[in-house]
């Protein structure tokens, strides 16, 4: 039982990490940069830790930029203000979005400004041969270990982790929670700690400071576990940081006091 555990919540946060890390961050908002080489990579390990339910970094990076800029409107591709259920709302981003990544729906030309593109590895990445082995991969693992019927009851859960992970801020976030800043739509900061969604329940700090890499620390109890880790990679040389007009401000004015 213990082995079934581990496994499902070593991967809630490591795919909730490359998708709020590389996808969000990176792609959508370009909050740090990397080398083309350190991309790939990126890449290739968001593919093996959301296995399955493997999201395009150039689909969300895009659709994730046309919600920012039509947010709680009719042309946002998920808001709870038009979208009368959770349900309705996962379905119709799930239909833009593989529009977006398909090529097929033409995108305004400043949604794909600097979206990272590896066609040919996306396309594999998307088929269904990959999600059908990832997912004989989890049946496997299971088979193996669940020891509890209830522990079946995961399973699902993990064959949609990511879209899981984009419904919860996506619904929950726009409808409950904390305001911080009034900005011109519903985000709210749906955790005043964020344990579960590594940073991305900060989502009215997010949507008022769109490309500060760090979701939370506008309170002190805003902690951003996502924010920690890309320190640490700046520290390391993997990835730059580019410099946070807010944190900027902030300083001039402590200097200016």
């Amino acid at each position: 039982m213990e082995v079934i555990l581990i496994f499902f919540v070593a991967q809630w946060y490591l795919s909730l990490f490359f998708q709020t890390f590389f996808l969000h961050r990176y792609a959508a908002h370009q909050s740090f940069t990397m080398s083309k080489t350190t991309e790939k990579v990126f890449y290739v390990l968001t593919w093996v830790f959301q296995g399955s339910n493997y999201l395009s970094p150039y689909g969300y990076g895009i659709m994730h930029r046309m919600h920012h800029a039509y947010a709680d409107t009719p042309e946002d591709p998920h808001s709870p203000k038009y979208d009368e259920s959770i349900w309705k709302m996962m379905w119709k981003t799930k239909t833009i979005y593989t529009a977006i990544t398909s090529r097929r729906m033409i995108v305004d030309e400043r949604f794909t400004q600097n979206i990272p593109s590896w066609h040919s590895f996306d396309w594999f990445a998307r088929s269904w041969a990959s999600r059908i082995i990832w997912g004989m991969i989890y049946v496997a693992i299971y088979w193996q270990f669940a020891t509890v019927w209830w522990l079946w009851l995961l399973l699902p859960i993990q064959f949609m982790m990511a879209p899981i992970h984009g419904a919860i801020i996506n619904w929950f976030a726009h409808k409950y929670g904390y305001v911080n800043f009034k900005v011109g739509d519903t985000s709210r900061n749906f955790l005043p700690f964020d344990f579960l969604m590594m940073g991305e329940s900060y989502h009215n700090n997010h949507h008022k400071y769109g490309s500060r890499a760090n979701f939370g620390g506008i309170r002190w109890h805003e902690i951003d576990p996502t924010y920690q880790i890309i320190r640490l990679l700046d520290k390391a040389g993997v990835i730059k940081l580019k410099q946070d007009k807010f944190n900027v401000e902030t300083e001039r004015l402590k200097k200016a006091a």
